[in-house]
């Protein structure tokens, strides 16, 4: 499963300096006036995970691969998107093809740095960005309810089933909240999803701070922190300057003596990673040979054979069972035969929900 994160934010906040820091290029031009991100830049970034490392030691891999995440750096945001103002179309075209929105807010000082409102207040430039959001989205369903309330009014069962989740929806809307405030269950679900509403996409807050900040966070960061718990969201707290510096070191030695000599345990990827999967409710499986080890993404809830369809269809298709080690298993025995041996080897059918870590070897028939 892919994992695909638009990154957003008005000009100026540190989007593309964050992006090229992520993937580790430099497709993102990072440049000191709006809009230097004309189109968006897509990259993939490596997930980092110490399992794997572990997993390929015992059973002495020739390969690692980890899983990957998809990172698009979207034009800077105006107010008036929602009107086509600044590139504001582009804008909108493009997260409408995001799974989950990375919104990233300048909390930091420096006069150097041109903000386009004048100031620096992290509050307001979310609010800025999720009210053209939410204006698009309004628009977009005050278009669509009414073809729909004439079809329900004809007895038509689809739009009858319809019309009180898009009424719900554009309530809140008009009341100036976010579609992902409606609450959704049942077939409501994959209908909500088919309106393809910006503001139904998670959203993530990452606080760029400065370098001085980037451990503790600042006055700036708190801010975002009390508004994100206000509206059930998450936040993590990076520097992109800081990310920028560290992408610059190939050893991972080099990288961590650098971290702890800011007093970070981590890098910023790792907590945005981290704060993504549980955005998008994902966890990974692996696969584990002499060939080699490697990490798979799938969402929570995911039975057997949905997690086999990832590495191909036909091992959904003709799925029979899942020879299945949970992690610690796998460790505590030292792999897979002597997790076997001690009896920890489980044969999981299809309605095995999978859990995180698990080493699973998928048995199909085509």
């Amino acid at each position: 499963m892919g994992f695909n994160c638009g990154i957003v934010g008005l000009p100026n906040v540190g989007k593309s300096t964050l992006f090229n820091a992520l993937t580790a290029t430099i497709q993102a031009e990072a440049a000191n006036y709006p809009f230097c991100t004309i189109d968006a830049n897509t990259g993939r970034a490596l997930v980092p995970d110490e399992r794997l490392d572990t997993i390929a030691g015992l059973v002495k891999s020739a390969q690692i691969v980890p899983t990957a995440l998809e990172f698009v750096d979207i034009a800077g945001l105006v107010r008036g998107a929602a009107k086509g103002e600044g590139l504001g179309n582009q804008f909108l075209g493009h997260i409408r093809s995001v799974d989950a929105i990375c919104h990233v807010l300048r909390c930091f000082e420096d006069d150097n740095i041109t903000h386009v409102e004048g100031d620096v207040d992290p509050v307001r430039d979310a609010e800025t960005v999720e009210t053209e959001l939410l204006l698009a989205d309004l628009e977009s369903m005050e278009k669509r309810i009414e073809p729909v309330i004439k079809k329900a009014r004809g007895g038509e069962k689809d739009a009858k089933a319809e019309l009180p989740l898009m009424e719900a929806v554009l309530a809140a809307l008009r009341d100036g909240k976010a579609a992902r405030s409606v609450d959704v269950a049942g077939e409501d679900k994959d209908r909500f999803r088919g309106l393809q509403l910006l503001t139904a996409k998670p959203i993530l807050y990452i606080c760029n701070t400065d370098e001085e900040s980037a451990a503790t966070g600042n006055v700036f960061s708190a801010q975002v922190a009390e508004m994100a718990a206000t509206k059930g969201a998450a936040h993590v707290i990076i520097s992109a300057a800081i990310e920028s510096e560290v992408s610059q070191l190939d050893d991972r030695q080099d990288q961590q003596a650098f971290l702890e000599e800011l007093g970070l345990g981590e890098t910023g990827l790792t907590r945005v990673i981290r704060a993504g999967y549980g955005l998008l409710d994902l966890l990974t499986y692996f696969t584990a040979g002499p060939k080699e080890t490697r990490a798979w993404t799938v969402p929570v809830g995911a039975t057997a054979p949905q997690a086999a369809g990832v590495i191909h269809t036909d091992f959904e298709r003709g799925f029979i069972r899942a020879e299945t080690i949970g992690y610690k298993d796998f460790v505590a025995h030292g792999g897979e035969q002597g997790a076997k041996d001690a009896g920890r080897m489980r044969q999981e059918g299809r309605d095995y929900i999978v859990a995180d870590g698990d080493i699973m070897l998928f048995r199909f028939n085509v």
